[in-house]
């Protein structure tokens, strides 16, 4: 069996701030401390051999009994890390406070007990930690019990009562709207844009939910940041994109207005940045998308945006809204520097990226390079999302990618082996395009046009041109534009331009 890498990925994602507190805290253990040894070369290594570990320590009794040895550091790390961000995060706050709570009602030092329950409840009231709040009012109500033994009845347990009635509702209200974005979330990053009327039925039925369309529903701040949200996201999903920037712009107004909660819902903010940026590219504002994206740069580092998900989540949608905005613009030969950056990022974070971030990654890479005239290049990175096919994951992305290997080989001159792989891709594409008549057309015009001679292809692509135009006008077929922009292809053959020069005359008019 092939030895875990848990523990070096663990070693690798700490900090060096991280790293002096674990061998701070370890200083003050006594007793044999073999685990800093394993620690110490672990944390030298690039990628993890444990037969190199045990080569390296052979002589020591410890590596008889490895397994052991690592899950005692692993367990160790964990416990360094929280205390090191015990003072970091209002949850771990939260916790240590309802800690010391619990601590002094059982040494019955009830007034000082009182004194960190209302500290304690203020926070999580302010951060609208619902659960810890309830958790808190299970204290207070044990300590009016002892109040009332003592014959001190100036608390009044019906009004604390009530109280905990309308945590309870804010704690359900925001759980139901975590269900209705988990399915929205879903049909997104399952399919991407929706365009089959049982995909837009779908959709439709999120949106018309009580608790999306109703006034006044969501009973705290974090549940009507959630509730825009979903109204913002399933608008993009459906390319109206007017109407999600309204409602993306009502998410991050209301989290602006509460900046505690703004910091504990760092990722919702980036992500609503993000779809903001989004929004504007493709309604061809790349002046405020670009403002937005230098927004969203900025915020790294700043306090409640400083821990390594949310810097990950920060980097990965600056660099998607970078080479968005440069490629759609044209300027393929200059966002070939960005592309450097975003191969470095994807080698530096590694598996720390999530699977749809790689493959978006990848199909920007891809596309910068085919528009820069580097085929070979574009179908290495190509071949590495086709090669790679998630089943359940952005299938969008994998049926226009199929498109796109296409034409990188009708530009390569391999016809024969596209006759080839028009048959495997045709089935793919009814099996699951949610854009089919656009893609099988351009597939049929492929099949036709390595058929003709150099002179007749013009005409060719001068005819499938009036045919892909009145296809694109139909409703939903031209989603495919937000990831290759098959007109330009076709206008740079019938005028003999290139790819990028023809974005180019397309942007600037």
């Amino acid at each position: 069996m092939k030895p875990s890498n848990e523990l070096f990925d663990l070693i690798k994602s700490l900090t060096k701030s991280e790293k002096r507190f674990f061998k701070l805290s370890s200083s003050l253990q006594s007793g044999e401390k073999n685990y800093l040894k394993i620690f110490d070369f672990v944390d030298k290594q690039n990628s993890y051999d444990e037969d190199e570990l045990k080569d390296e320590f052979k002589n020591e009794r410890f590596i008889n009994h490895l397994p052991s040895e690592k899950n005692h550091l692993y367990k160790l790390i964990l416990k360094s890390l929280r205390g090191f961000h015990s003072d970091n995060s209002i949850n771990s706050i939260l916790k240590e406070e309802i800690k010391n709570v619990e601590i002094l009602y059982k040494k019955s030092l009830y007034k000082e007990c009182r004194k960190f329950l209302l500290r304690a409840k203020k926070t999580a009231e302010e951060h609208e930690k619902f659960y810890y709040w309830f958790e808190l009012i299970s204290w207070e109500k044990l300590l009016i019990e002892e109040d009332y033994e003592q014959g001190n009845f100036n608390f009044d347990l019906d009004n604390l009562i009530q109280e905990e009635l309308s945590v309870i509702e804010k704690l359900r209200n925001l759980a139901e709207y975590q269900m209705i974005y988990s399915r929205i979330n879903y049909i997104f990053r399952s399919g991407g844009f929706v365009t089959r009327p049982d995909d837009i039925a779908a959709v439709d039925e999120i949106s018309n939910h009580h608790l999306i369309i109703g006034k006044n529903t969501a009973l705290s701040s974090s549940a009507a940041s959630i509730c825009y949200y979903i109204q913002g996201l399933c608008n993009a999903t459906k390319r109206d994109f007017e109407t999600a920037l309204i409602k993306f712009n009502r998410t991050k107004e209301i989290l602006d207005k509460k900046p505690k909660l703004k910091q504990d819902l760092a990722k919702r903010y980036v992500r609503t940045q993000h779809n903001l940026i989004l929004a504007q590219i493709s309604m061809g504002n790349y002046d405020e998308a670009t403002l937005l994206t230098a927004e969203l740069d900025s915020m790294t580092g700043s306090k409640g945006f400083n821990t390594f998900d949310v810097k990950v989540k920060i980097f990965t949608c600056v660099y998607t809204s970078k080479i968005t905005i440069s490629y759609r613009k044209g300027d393929f030969q200059s966002t070939l520097k960005i592309v450097e950056e975003m191969i470095e990022g994807l080698e530096s974070y590694g598996e720390r990226l999530p699977k749809e971030q790689v493959i978006l990654f990848s199909y920007h890479i891809a596309y910068v390079f085919y528009g820069a005239g580097l085929y070979r290049d574009s179908l290495k990175w190509v071949n590495t999302i086709l090669n790679d096919n998630e089943q359940n994951l952005r299938q969008d992305i994998y049926s226009y990618t199929r498109i796109f290997n296409l034409i990188l080989h009708y530009e390569l001159g391999n016809y024969d082996l596209l006759e080839y792989l028009m048959k495997s891709t045709t089935r793919q594409i009814k099996k699951n395009s949610k854009t089919e008549q656009v893609e099988l057309s351009i597939l049929k015009f492929l099949k036709k046009v390595i058929r003709l001679g150099d002179k007749a292809k013009v005409k060719g692509f001068e005819t499938y041109k009036e045919e892909l135009d009145a296809i694109l006008k139909e409703e939903n077929q031209s989603a495919i534009l937000e990831y290759f922009n098959v007109s330009a292809w076709v206008e740079s053959k019938i005028k003999n331009k290139s790819f990028e020069e023809t974005i180019k005359e397309m942007y600037i008019a």
